[in-house]
């Protein structure tokens, strides 16, 4: 068995299969603003980014009965779609990324805090749909990021441990859900700086600096 096939890669999707936070920002900032909330960087930052529609909307408008949450999630979610259709394509770098992934016998995986339909909408939109036959969105787990749930079921659904997985993430809490459920990081500096994504094993902008078997040697032969 080659060196490759004993890891599997686990990829965020907002920020790292797409560079969709600036179109979040602008949907979560509208819709926010029109119930009453103006939120700043800060809130964004801290109550939101990385984190599942029910978590983040409990942070800013505290517990909401079911029925309400459903709906405003529904809601800003088809915001955000709206505005980011016409923009919308894959981070630079990843369909090459991928299929040297591929050809390298690298498993790989979708863990993201995203409802289903924006999961739908983005591998339709940037055609990578294909490369991902593992996808946990936000109906899998019960404790959204920066609980390592998703990332530790994403690893049982590849057959592969955790310790043996490699997190692209772009998020503060999608960093602290890798390390915490015992992955390696690279971090996907669209959102945060390097600074802020201390922690992380690799850096890079995007990914067309990267190759998959140089992720592997960087963090796993030293």
């Amino acid at each position: 068995m080659s060196k490759s096939a004993t890891v599997a890669f686990l990829f965020d999707m907002d920020g790292v299969i797409i560079d969709s936070n600036p179109f979040h920002k602008i949907a979560l900032k509208q819709f926010c603003k029109k119930y009453g909330h103006d939120l700043s960087e800060e809130e964004l930052r801290d109550k939101i980014y990385g984190r599942t529609n029910k978590d983040w909307l409990r942070n800013v408008f505290g517990e909401l009965p079911p029925e309400k949450l459903k709906a405003y999630a529904d809601e800003k979610e088809q915001l955000f779609r709206e505005l980011y259709a016409n923009d919308i394509k894959p981070l630079n770098g990843l369909l090459e990324f991928l299929d040297a992934t591929r050809f390298a016998g690298i498993s790989v995986a979708i863990g993201t805090s995203a409802p289903r339909a924006n999961v739908d909408f983005t591998l339709s939109k940037t055609g990578t749909a294909e490369y991902f036959r593992t996808i946990l969105d936000e109906s899998f787990v019960q404790r959204g990021k920066p609980d390592p749930e998703i990332y530790l079921k994403c690893a049982s659904a590849l057959g592969m441990p955790p310790e043996r997985c490699v997190v692209f993430e772009d998020s503060i809490s999608g960093v602290q859900a890798g390390l915490a459920a015992g992955c390696k990081v690279v971090g996907i500096l669209t959102t945060h700086s390097a600074a802020e994504l201390a922690g992380t094993g690799l850096q890079a902008l995007d990914f067309s600096d990267l190759s998959p078997l140089g992720v592997v040697a960087a963090l796993f032969d030293r």
